[in-house]
């Protein structure tokens, strides 16, 4: 009979922690740097993964010419359950030419 006892109290527990939890989404980046560092027309792919790492997010940007640029977006985010209060939010999307050459960038944050 204690061992039926125990799974709702373990439950009860759980739930409370999670409650209290801090959740992240995404992987942290500097931000700062990034914007210290980048030169549009002359900074390259390669430099931009060196600095953030590999994007959670790539995609294809198509501008109203016609134009197509590649999109990597960054972005992290966290905060405490279960309302999110204190929350931080930033994301950060660069794109990249032809030739892997960063012609724009763009970035939010909630700080």
């Amino acid at each position: 009979m204690i061992s039926f006892l125990r799974v709702p109290a373990c439950g009860v527990c759980v739930a409370l922690a999670a409650g209290c939890s801090t959740v992240s989404i995404g992987s942290a980046f500097d931000l700062e740097s990034f914007e210290k560092n980048v030169q549009r027309d002359v900074t390259t792919r390669d430099q931009v993964q060196a600095w953030l790492g590999p994007p959670p997010s790539r995609g294809v940007a198509v501008e109203i010419d016609g134009e197509k640029f590649e999109r990597w977006t960054y972005f992290h985010a966290e905060g405490q359950l279960p309302s999110l209060s204190g929350s931080n939010f930033k994301s950060l999307e660069v794109k990249f030419d032809g030739n892997g050459v960063v012609r724009a960038f763009s970035w939010s944050s909630n700080r």
